[in-house]
């Protein structure tokens, strides 16, 4: 079979794919015309100089082979990751998995995807220097994605050391990682296709009474895991100025949606709905936050990993906010509509004001302007559209929110008095 290179790229599923893009090669001959991945070889080096977006309009017969560098996610067996995962996968991207597997990871969020030749998942901490090195090195990403942290303000208020050992340390190995694997000069990054995202959150900004946060807004984290955070936001900025690392930084609102552990408000709502336990709502419940549902913020991350600069940050958020006993009482009302109580009473009964949480935010409210302005994203999913879409998931899906709950009973965590 005699294999000639070409330079022609054939964009096949997903806008920007072609940053992950290696080489191009096709057989002049083959009995197959099914759609198959490249095996690297030493005379497939050919840079696409040509887009192609209909197969049918290419100058040649034959079997078009794509030799396609992975991606490289941190934290892809956790909630927002392991979506992330599924939705680039679908896009045609080859995903390494990188997770450690604590309370919040869990392999059955991406148990349909075994033995799919495009994942391939690696247990492991990203505080692991030489497990880090090694997959860069293995692997040949063409982007790494980083989701891996410690996330729950409740549990960063009753044991933070683990929040700055993954949020801070766990960043830091990732920056000194990728340094070595992009050649260390400054010159040979900036010349890089290679893209680092850090997904963080909107707490780093801290509360804000009126109007919403943006990328300029100043960091003021009010919790341990928001510093942990803002911590590893200010790493990725300053290694992208001193070192030229192609990095970019999200911060996105509260997200929601299927595979969210239970600790969460959502998910440890409906889970004690259902069993007849009572809601805890902090305080007066008129803390107010920004909701996005997991596959917009999803969506999001592939557009700005697609089109985003390096250097720049991008807030993430469908401004939508409601207060949480509102969102705690739209889910009493789907529940009552999908599943109602064998007692004929309202779920709302069982909501019950709790002792708030230590230096609890007010207020969260993000401005995606920015976002929607340069590459055109926009939310998809109304909120009560989504609430409803949630709790159809974990109504049909019983079963993984008893796998991944654990040991986890739904017991208050943080508090300090």
């Amino acid at each position: 079979m005699r294999v000639s290179k070409v330079d022609f790229l054939f964009r096949h599923r997903s806008p920007g794919q072609e940053r992950c893009f290696k080489s191009i090669i096709v057989l002049q001959w083959s009995k197959s015309i099914t759609s198959e991945r490249c095996l690297r070889t030493p005379d497939a080096s050919t840079i696409p100089c040509a887009i192609i977006s209909d197969k049918s309009k290419l100058p040649f017969s034959g079997h078009i082979r794509l030799d396609m560098q992975p991606i490289l996610v941190t934290g892809g067996a956790g909630f927002i990751g392991s979506n992330f995962v599924r939705h680039m996968i679908a896009e045609g991207h080859s995903v390494v998995t990188l997770d450690a597997l604590t309370y919040a990871g869990n392999r059955e969020n991406l148990s349909n995807l075994e033995g799919n030749s495009d994942h391939v998942f690696v247990h492991g901490s990203i505080a692991d220097r030489e497990l880090v090195s090694g997959l860069l090195a293995e692997h040949e990403p063409c982007a790494l994605i980083n989701f891996a942290a410690e996330s729950h303000v409740d549990r960063s208020i009753e044991q933070p050391s683990d929040f700055i050992e993954t949020n801070i340390v766990g960043v830091f190995v990732l920056l000194e990682g990728i340094r070595t694997y992009l050649g260390g000069s400054s010159t040979s990054m900036e010349e890089s296709s290679f893209r680092f995202l850090h997904v963080s959150t909107d707490e780093v900004y801290g509360s804000i009474e009126q109007g919403a946060f943006s990328e300029s807004s100043s960091y003021a984290p009010n919790s341990p895991y928001a510093a942990s955070k803002a911590s590893a936001d200010h790493l990725v900025r300053s290694w992208h100025r001193t070192y030229g690392v192609p990095s970019i930084v999200t911060n996105c609102s509260n997200n929601y949606g299927p595979y969210q552990f239970p600790e969460k408000l959502i998910p440890l709502m409906i889970m004690k709905a259902l069993g007849n336990e009572p809601l805890p709502v902090y305080g007066d419940g008129q803390h107010v936050r920004d909701w996005i549902h997991v596959t917009d913020h999803c969506r999001a991350l592939s557009m700005i990993l697609d089109g985003g600069n390096a250097g720049e940050t991008y807030i993430v958020g469908s401004e939508t906010q409601r207060p949480n006993l509102e969102i705690v009482q739209s889910l009493c009302g789907i529940l009552d509509r999908l599943r109602p109580r064998s007692d004929g009473k309202s779920y709302k009964s069982l909501i019950e004001h709790v002792v708030d949480r230590p230096g609890h935010d007010a207020r969260y409210a993000v401005d995606s302007s920015k976002l929607r302005k340069e590459l055109g994203w926009q939310a998809r999913y109304g909120l009560d559209e989504g609430l409803k879409q949630t709790v159809e998931w974990y109504l049909e899906n019983g079963e993984w929110i008893e796998a991944a709950s654990g040991s986890y009973d739904g017991a208050r965590l943080g508090v300090t008095t």
